[in-house]
């Protein structure tokens, strides 16, 4: 089996509707941070608009935000948050031609409108269903995009408490499958109590056994990290020697940690103001090419609303972006699809054994 990197199908804008089509209206933004009246709200798919007779594609896009024309003629996405007044803020509601506005949903779909790949619409799915295909294409396509793609990992703690799941994770850090880390506070706290201490919120992260006054552990890792002033310099003060985080900094992958109002702490790095994290977020997804969510309903949400379908290659190719989604629970891989986020590929399994299975599957542990 190999990887066969879907093609992208590009809009005939040779097409009556396309040639009849006017050019798209805008206004300036009256104040900043206030979008107006009637603005186009984006979603995850390619988008063009019509300036001036020509059809341009918004190449860095995400759901939910406007639109924004530039003194040269490109777009920008913006969020409506950071629009700045006298934006020229583009307008419409219709998205097939009526106002200048094209959204291109069947990017990915042969001419005969069937599915190019497996990996692009699929929809989601329950424990009852049959993994081991998308298990197969997950290892070829992650095989493809260590060297040719940005491969984003958005994890929850779960996996800082087993054993198995810390060093699968590990492995993959360290073998090159791991472009990116996004995660929250607890994700790092508690795998380096276990690299420290070998406890998860004070329970042995093999055996599951509280330790005598193991609530106090995380604390305690929390406390030293901020002595020593950053997560790096804690690895190096400690000589921590195993789990996610130490293979991050020794590896030197970057990580955002965001915050959460329930945090201890916090980390010296996990960032506490929600937009600045949300910004941070969004600089490491525009990178990504494939963005695997683990067990985290809030950090999964968030990522799939700022990651597109596509991304615009530098030689000016397009490609898609392969989204994964991976929980216990079928509430939570059935929010993102209720978000939009329709591209996604849906799992319901446990994320420790999920990443137990990706690393064998590669060959990296036995």
């Amino acid at each position: 089996m190999s990887f066969k990197m879907p093609t992208f199908n590009h809009p005939d804008f040779n097409d009556e509707k396309f040639i009849n089509a006017p050019d798209v209206k805008f206004i300036e933004a009256e104040a900043d941070g206030v979008a107006p009246e009637y603005f186009h709200s984006t979603s995850m798919f390619p988008e063009y608009f019509k300036i001036d007779g020509k059809w341009t594609l918004a190449k860095e896009s995400r759901m939910d935000s406007s639109v924004v024309i530039n003194a040269d003629g490109s777009l920008s996405v913006v969020e409506n948050r950071n629009l700045k007044k006298g934006d020229k803020v583009i307008l419409g509601r219709s998205e097939n031609c009526e106002e200048g506005i094209y959204v291109h949903t069947a990017c990915f779909l042969d001419n005969k409108g069937k599915l190019d790949d497996q990996f692009v619409f699929r929809q989601g799915r329950s424990r009852e269903t049959s993994y081991a295909r998308d298990y197969d294409n997950l290892f070829e396509l992650l095989k493809h995009e260590k060297e040719n793609g940005n491969i984003i990992w958005v994890m929850g703690p779960a996996f800082a408490f087993d054993y198995d799941a810390r060093r699968a994770m590990q492995a993959l850090v360290e073998n090159g499958y791991v472009h990116g880390i996004m995660a929250g506070n607890a994700l790092a706290t508690h795998d380096l109590e276990a690299g420290l201490l070998n406890t998860a919120l004070g329970q042995d992260i093999y055996t599951q056994r509280s330790q005598p006054n193991g609530h106090y552990n995380h604390l305690d890792v929390i406390n030293k990290v901020r002595r020593s002033g950053s997560i790096k310099q804690f690895v190096e003060d400690y000589k921590i020697d195993n789990g996610i985080m130490y293979a991050t900094v020794k590896n030197e992958v970057p990580f955002v940690l965001t915050g959460s109002i329930r945090d201890d702490g916090p980390l010296p790095e996990v960032i506490g103001n929600a937009y600045e994290g949300q910004g941070a977020m969004r600089e490491m997804v525009k990178k990504g090419t494939t963005v695997i969510c683990l067990a985290t309903m809030l950090h999964t949400i968030a990522t799939g609303n700022m990651t597109p379908c596509f991304r615009v290659k530098e030689d000016g190719e397009i490609r898609p972006v392969f989204i994964y989604t991976v929980d216990i629970d079928e509430f939570v891989v059935n929010k993102l699809l209720d978000r939009g986020s329709l591209t996604a590929t849906t799992m319901v399994t446990n994320v420790q054994d999920f990443i137990c299975i990706v690393a064998k599957g590669l060959g990296l542990i036995k």
